[in-house]
């Protein structure tokens, strides 16, 4: 407990400059602004995740993660919340084009960053050059498969909009509640040995844990929700007294402090032996961005506005969000047979490094980032095309399988009370 102690106690130390800023009104230096205000976020995001981590015995495996992915992601939330709102305040303002940059980067890193960080961190622990799924996972493959083919409706409709909103938000809705009805997994580890500062809570009764998950949950959403503002602000003036792009700034920049707390659950996950739990927090914090998050977007501007509208998407932001749903979907391609090994890392991870170099060579000519966007697009659908047409045997009988484990398990679990005697009763 004193360890946890000490790490909460840099989280609030990390807080206090930030509420001095908010609440004094100092602001000395764009860039000073920024650091002072990502840290306190990235603070947040931290202590967040350890009252959801904390939580895992509480609720089923299959819907913790879900609900850890979830959880640890708020500040990335609150900082595109914030971009949206503000561009249905002012809809002609560059604001609608920070919301989807800051969209479409989160999504963007988790896919090409994180998940390659499991394989790779994994293939240093253990030599082991392939992350192997359960089958339930196929629930989380199946559920973003879905996310990522509904994407390509909205990059033909070429905005997001409440109808959107509604139907990425009941996809999101569906994936909770399968994945709570899901069969259970064996780790391999004892239950006990929770990664990173929450492992402390797990020694404490369980009314004093639900009082540690609340109060840091409390604590942190209210430092989110106050930094959320002058964070997204300062950065867009940053970029422009040290003349860089702003555009990129929000889309790189800010999901990496919003992000890194959940990636860092995950990386702990790895870590302590249990890869295949740090992927598949990385695949759920993916399913609810590339749902809830962009989902929203079209709701905080309609907020912003006084009235219901929808988010455009420009030339920029087209092939913006048409890339990220090829990335997408070519991460679903490579997770079809149930494991994910060295080489997909390795392959996502330059196909998004190949992303950042276009991004900073073709910075002041729009046109041609749009044609080189669109051309990595159409290497990543292609790529997907091949590997869904091999993989989709596999992949079927995976379905089959955890249909066939559902089911027993729900007839099971229907069985009648009396039905226990029957089947201790000895053989003849």
């Amino acid at each position: 407990m004193k360890r946890f102690l000490l790490v909460l106690g840099i989280a609030v130390a990390a807080i206090v400059p930030a509420a001095i800023f908010r609440f004094s009104g100092f602001r000395p230096n764009p860039v000073l602004d920024t650091a002072v205000f990502g840290v306190a976020v990235l603070a947040a995001g931290f202590m967040l995740s350890w009252g959801a981590e904390a939580a895992e015995k509480r609720i089923s495996q299959g819907l913790i993660l879900a609900l850890v992915a979830l959880v640890t992601v708020l500040p990335e939330y609150a900082v595109d919340m914030y971009y949206a709102y503000q561009a249905g305040k002012a809809p002609e303002s560059n604001y609608v084009h920070y919301a989807a940059a800051n969209m479409t980067g989160a999504n963007r890193l988790l896919v090409g960053v994180a998940w390659p960080l499991m394989a790779i961190l994994h293939w240093f622990r253990t030599r082991e050059r392939s992350i192997r799924l359960a089958t339930v996972n196929v629930v989380e493959i199946g559920f973003l498969l879905v996310a990522s083919l509904y994407a390509f409706v909205i990059v033909l409709r070429n905005r997001i909009s409440l109808v959107d909103t509604v139907v990425l938000i009941g996809i999101f809705g569906a994936y909770l509640w399968v994945t709570g009805r899901m069969p259970k997994v064996e780790s391999g580890l004892e239950a006990d040995d929770e990664p990173g500062p929450a492992a402390a809570l797990a020694t404490l009764s369980p009314a004093r844990q639900w009082t540690w998950m609340g109060g840091l949950t409390i604590v942190a959403a209210a430092v989110i929700l106050v930094s959320a503002e002058p964070f997204a602000e300062s950065i867009v003036a940053s970029g422009r007294v040290l003349r860089i792009d702003e555009f990129l700034l929000i889309q790189w920049l800010a999901p990496l402090a919003s992000e890194a707390p959940a990636v860092v659950i995950a990386v702990l996950f790895v870590l302590s032996g249990r890869a295949e739990g740090g992927l598949t927090t990385m695949i759920s914090d993916k399913i609810n961005q590339w749902t809830l998050l962009v989902g929203m977007l079209p709701l905080a501007m309609s907020v912003g506005a006084g009235a219901l509208t929808s988010m455009p998407l420009d030339a920029r932001q087209h092939e913006e969000f048409f890339l990220t749903a090829a990335q997408s979907l070519f991460g679903v391609a490579l997770l079809l047979r149930l494991r994910f090994n060295l080489v997909s890392a390795i392959t996502l991870a330059a196909l998004f490094s190949v992303q950042l170099v276009v991004a900073f060579i073709f910075r002041e000519d729009a046109q041609r980032a749009i044609d080189a966007l669109t051309m990595l697009a159409w290497v990543y659908l292609a790529l997907a095309a091949v590997i869904f047409v091999t993989g989709a045997p596999s992949a079927w009988r995976v379905v089959s399988a955890l249909r066939t484990a559902a089911t027993r398990q729900r007839l099971e679990a229907a069985a009648p009370a009396g039905s226990g005697a029957t089947a201790a009763a000895p053989k003849k």
